[in-house]
């Protein structure tokens, strides 16, 4: 009698609580499947205009040509020897690792005299000096930038005592250059980067050109789903913005200024400088204030002679959570406090771009709902199995939901692959369907981490360059010319 009665009071404990979780579940799937179906329906809107920009552009024979470099002429060789085009600022925090290879690479891709490599360094960081000095030889075209005060400071305020450093030689020496090229410390540039740009500044105030996230082998997870985001972003999103017209972002790497554009914001910054130091991202800021001065950027994939696409490549972390600290410093400047900072443009086309890029916080919270929803899903289906509880049959309209949604989601997933495949190929491109989760797990903590560090930041807290570990492939040894130069950065302490 009494083992009967505490049978059923189990069962009615079992049941009641998996009823729950089967209302629980239900309603957090019909909150994701929402958002999920407008965000598919995002996407698919974005294939469409894709795919009506490529149908135009394969019946206009001048559009469809994609542009090809040919190699360089000894015409411009010679007139690179003059004076240089390019300055190139590299901000570096702690990347004596790197920076020596990076240097190397540089130096040694692009043979030409017709730029100078700014490197800026922090006064507490000697061995990144070093690093690169070592590397470079006596080779003019390297310029270490001593920034004459204890680091981190942001990104943002390297490259803008970078850029004072710069001036402080274009005074000197009675020229100014014609361009400000960005990379990071552990980017692979491409050897027929600069003859691009050459190319179109004079019709752009600022070119990006892909990047293309290097593969590490002992973290294919990890660090290939940069590579799946990069592929379908930089052969789909970009160039569909691109050719919008729309404001576009700046990736902070394989991207080129006019310098004159550079100096128009700088006069227009209260402080006198191009880049904002109030921002984690001020590269993403960077594209969105060119447009709103008047100024045209275009998104470019372009080829050498030998037929190699021109894009910036560079190892991504490899590491979970080093992974986390990255995404979420992007969450909190485009998503969070870039929504803040910058607005939403003008026009339906750049108002929707802007929404497409700052909906990252959204989603993480409709990740966290639908994959709740599964497992309070699948441990009703356990019960119905085991005979415990027999849940109500599915609305029809909701059922319509999740084939809809399924039937998305695959979609996605096979543009996604078929990016990564097109860019890696055929193996890469199997690898992008478990980093699509792996994706989705990054995305969740990285957006508690953003929402929290915001949070703090609305109370006075300051946002730190939370800067990761990085590495880069070897460099081949090459032999500069001349005298490795070093000049004080301007502006001291502040």
């Amino acid at each position: 009698m009494g083992g009967a009665a505490e049978e059923g009071i189990s069962f009615a404990f079992v049941h009641a609580f998996v009823s729950i979780g089967d209302l629980l579940g239900l309603e957090l799937l019909l909150f994701a499947g929402v958002w999920f179906l407008i965000g598919a329906a995002d996407d698919l809107a974005l294939d469409l205009v894709w795919f009506g920009q490529w149908l135009w552009r394969s019946r206009q024979p001048r559009a469809a040509e994609a542009i090809r470099l040919g190699p360089p002429s000894p015409e411009a060789s010679d007139a690179a020897t003059q004076t240089p085009r390019h300055a190139v600022f590299v901000p570096a925090w702690d990347e004596a690792d790197v920076i020596g290879d990076m240097v190397a690479h540089c130096l040694g891709r692009w043979p030409g005299d017709d730029y100078r490599l700014y490197v800026g360094v922090y006064a507490n960081d000697p061995y990144t000096a070093l690093a690169a000095l070592r590397r470079a030889g006596d080779d003019q075209r390297l310029r270490i930038v001593a920034l004459g005060i204890a680091g981190p400071s942001s990104k943002a305020d390297c490259l803008n005592r970078i850029w004072q450093a710069m001036r402080q030689d274009e005074a000197a020496a009675g020229f100014c250059y014609r361009s400000v090229v960005l990379h990071d410390a552990e980017d692979v540039v491409h050897p027929a980067e600069l003859r691009l740009y050459d190319r179109l500044l004079p019709d752009f105030a600022f070119v990006q050109i892909p990047v293309a996230p290097l593969i590490n082998r002992a973290a294919p997870l990890v660090s290939g789903h940069y590579a799946d985001e990069f592929a379908e972003a930089h052969a789909r999103n970009m160039p569909v913005r691109s050719r919008l017209g729309v404001a576009m972002p700046c990736a902070g790497v394989g991207c080129a200024f006019d310098r004159a554009m550079l100096q128009l914001l700088g006069e227009a910054s209260p402080e006198g400088v191009p880049f904002a130091t109030d921002s984690l991202t001020e590269d993403y800021e960077l594209g969105l204030r060119i447009h709103e001065a008047g100024g045209r950027g275009i998104f470019v994939r372009a080829r050498d002679e030998t037929g190699d696409l021109v894009a910036t490549h560079a190892y991504f972390p490899g590491d979970l959570s080093a992974s986390v600290r990255q995404k979420t410093r992007w969450m909190i400047g485009i998503a969070l406090s870039g929504w803040d900072r910058t607005g939403w443009g003008s026009g339906v086309a750049d108002i929707w771009m802007r929404a497409r890029d700052r909906r990252s916080a959204l989603a993480a919270l409709v990740l966290v709902a639908g994959y709740l929803g599964l497992v309070l899903w699948l441990v009703v289906s356990l019960a119905d199995a085991a005979g415990l509880y027999r849940p109500k049959p599915l609305d029809p309209v909701f059922r319509a939901l999740l084939i809809t949604n399924g039937a998305m989601l695959a979609w996605r997933l096979a543009i996604r692959a078929g990016c990564t495949g097109w860019h890696y190929g055929w193996w890469q491109a199997c690898w992008s369907l478990p980093r699509a989760f792996v994706g989705n797990v990054i995305a969740v903590m990285s957006a508690r981490r953003a929402l929290a560090a915001y949070a703090a930041s609305l109370r006075g807290g300051a946002l730190r360059w939370d800067k990761t570990r990085h590495h880069i492939p070897a460099a081949p040894d090459f032999a500069g010319p001349t005298q490795v130069g070093m000049v004080q950065g301007a502006g001291g302490d502040r």
